[in-house]
Parts: C-alpha cells; sequence; structure tokens
C-alpha cells in the first residue's frame, strides 16, 4: 500500500505554536510526513491516533502516541481508513453535556499544551535563577538513578574510582577552556549498560557506562559531552523540563517549587530520552564543533560518534533516538565532516591512562 496522498495537513512539532504545511504518504505500514526543507517524519499507522478536538470540527488531528506534543491536522479525512487503530468507542448514549465538558476540557489542554505552555516556557527559561535550576536537576537525577535501579532497594550508583573521575575531570577543563558558563557543568557517570548520555536542568550531564564501552576511543565521548554541555549552554533542558511538565512544572517554578512531587517524576523519563528541536540539536552539534576544535580536538569524533550508534541501531531506532531529531543521523555525519579542518593537527582528547582510567571509573 503506498502512493501519495492527495490531503494537504500541518504538522505541529509542540515547540513551534504555528503549524508547518506537509504533505502526507502512505509507504507500507508508514505515514511520512515530508517537510518543506526536505526532511521526513515517520509515524506507524497502527500508533496514530485520532483526537476529538471541537475547535476543528471538519479538520481531523491526528497523534503519533510515542510523541505526546506533536499534532497533525488534516484537509481531507479520506484515507484514515488505512490506519487501523483511530477509532474510539462511542461515549454512553445520555451524557452529552458530560462529552461536552470533557471535548471543552481536551481542547483547553490541547491549547496549552500546543501553544501557551512551549510560549511560557521559552520566556521563562531565562527568568529561572541558576540555584532554582540546580535543585530542579539534582532532584531529577536522583529520581532518574531511583528508577533505573533493578532491584528496588538502591539508587543506581554513580561511578567515582578516583582515577577515573581525575580523568573526567581534566576532559572537562580541557573542554571548558575559559568559556563564561552560566553556571558550572557537573558530569556525573552512571552504573547502567544503557549506550547514552542527557543534560538536566542547573548545569548537570549525565554519561552512562553503556556509552563509554560503546565509544571507540576518548574523542568519542569528549564529542558527545561537548554536545551536552552545549545543550547546558543554550538551556535545552530547562526549556524541555518546562514544556514536559506543562502548568506544574511552570507554576512550581514560578513559585519555588522546584524540585516539586509529580513534576519531578514526569521529568525524570521525559529528560532521559529528551528529543530536541531541530534548531537546538544542531546549535548543541555546532557548539561541540567549536569546543572540540578550540581544545585542539578533531570536531569529526562527534559524527563517528553517530556513526558508531547507526551501525548498530539504525537510522531512527533503539538509543540513538535520543540524538535523533529532524536532522537524521546520516545527515549530522555528514555535517560534522564537513568542519574537519584538513591543515589543522589533533590531538587525542585524553592521555592512554587517562582514557583507561575512564573506562574503568565504575570500578
Amino acid at each position: 500500500m503506498s502512493g501519495l496522498m492527495p490531503a494537504r495537513a500541518h504538522y505541529f512539532d509542540g515547540d513551534a505554536p504555528v503549524g508547518q504545511p506537509v504533505q502526507p504518504e502512505i509507504s507500507g505500514d508508514t505515514l511520512e510526513l515530508k517537510l518543506e526543507d526536505g526532511s521526513t517524519i515517520r509515524w506507524p499507522l497502527s500508533e496514530i491516533r485520532q483526537i476529538s478536538d471541537s475547535a476543528a470540527k471538519t479538520n481531523p488531528m491526528l497523534r503519533w502516541v510515542n510523541d505526546p506534543l506533536a499534532r497533525l491536522v488534516l484537509k481531507d479525512a479520506k484515507f484514515l481508513r488505512d490506519m487501523p487503530n483511530l477509532r474510539r468507542r462511542s461515549p454512553p448514549k445520555g451524557r452529552g453535556r458530560l462529552v461536552a465538558w470533557a471535548l471543552a476540557a481536551v481542547a483547553a489542554v490541547a491549547l496549552q499544551i500546543g501553544l501557551l505552555i512551549p510560549l511560557l516556557a521559552d520566556n521563562l527559561a531565562v527568568l529561572i535563577p541558576p540555584e532554582g535550576e540546580r535543585v530542579l536537576g539534582e532532584a531529577t537525577l536522583g529520581h532518574i538513578r531511583d528508577a533505573l535501579d533493578e532491584t528496588g532497594l538502591n539508587p543506581l550508583e554513580v561511578c567515582e574510582v578516583s582515577k577515573g573521575k581525575a580523568a573526567l575531570e581534566r576532559l572537562v577543563t580541557n573542554l571548558s577552556g575559559k568559556r563564561d558558563f552560566r553556571q558550572d557543568v557537573t558530569v556525573s557517570v552512571l552504573d547502567h549498560e544503557m549506550v547514552n548520555a542527557f543534560a538536566l536542568p542547573g548545569g548537570f550531564v549525565v554519561i552512562f557506562r553503556g556509552l563509554i564501552d560503546a565509544a571507540d576511543g576518548p574523542d568519542e565521548v569528549a564529542a558527545v559531552l561537548a554536545h551536552e554541555i552545549g545543550h547546558v549552554i543554550s538551556r535545552d533542558p530547562t526549556r524541555h523540563a518546562l514544556r514536559s511538565a506543562g502548568s506544574i512544572g511552570v507554576l512550581g517554578l514560578l513559585f519555588g517549587d522546584f524540585a516539586g512531587g509529580a513534576a519531578v517524576l514526569l521529568l525524570a523519563e521525559r529528560l532521559i530520552s529528551a528529543q530536541y528541536s531541530q534548531g537546538a540539536e544542531t546549535g548543541a552539534d555546532t557548539f561541540a564543533y567549536g569546543v572540540l576544535s578550540q581544545a585542539g580536538i578533531n570536531p569529526g569524533a562527534l559524527g563517528d560518534m553517530f556513526e558508531s550508534m547507526r551501525d548498530k541501531h539504525g537510522d531512527s531506532a533503539g538509543v540513538t533516538s535520543h540524538f535523533l531529531s529532524h536532522p537524521t543521523l546520516s545527515e549530522r555525519i555528514t555535517a560534522s565532516r564537513a568542519v574537519i579542518d584538513p591543515d589543522a593537527t589533533y590531538e587525542p582528547s585524553m592521555s592512554d591512562e587517562d582514557w583507561a582510567a575512564l573506562q574503568n571509573i565504575c570500578g
């Protein structure tokens, strides 16, 4: 089953308040949304749901179950029959008023999530005091450690073997150079096989042991670390936290409850697999290239790490989803190759001794 759909549509990514015109196309069991910039978003047909929205009675609104923010508004509903799980059970008869209130609530939530919260998040992120971000980051890291502990008895261990920790601190110092960070960057290694790294509000960067084990050398770890520091400097984790936590997070941060309950529990899950916008990912990549080049490290190492992930997990699946936004891994690998200076002499980011120590930081 394939063919270009005649219907026009608008795609709302949850970041920008204005929808992007897209041309839907069904290819096999996937709905492909082709954006104007040439990139493609793919939604499995079986995972697409239709949203009831009183503000769009004639235009079906769809969502993908794995993306809580994105919405697709169609101008033509003729091909909805190709999506097997769209329909929901009709509400019981005699409850029209309840249904009306429910639809109004859904519309209000959609407006809040799709428009108000992103706008508030982008504006409030620059107003949150550093100490507030720090407390939020610490609390979120604690919940992540609790959530990933398989025994349920103790938080996931932070790797702190002294030689490895010292080697990591030297690497961070080398990458930081003389840059004026808004707040200190704190890097922690968690003893887990997950191949991942992410940034938290308040200057926290987390690397999993699995990523260090998967790296072909220290430069790849340095490149990923520089990328995540780029998110920290751009305040991306704080913006994502505000959007993910919704009104609970916004009000909590406004009134000083920086580590408040339900919001932090939600953030722990969202931030560990955060998928930032195209601009945020490109910005973090560009920041990493500059940091690596300034430190005398080959900036193409970021592409090397992405290439290893793509070879093991594909271009848009598995652990790579954390690093994947609208620019695919292939595009980002190509971009990293383009910034390599053929006349430059690059040095390893770590000595052999420090790299061995970092590889054994968890003991």
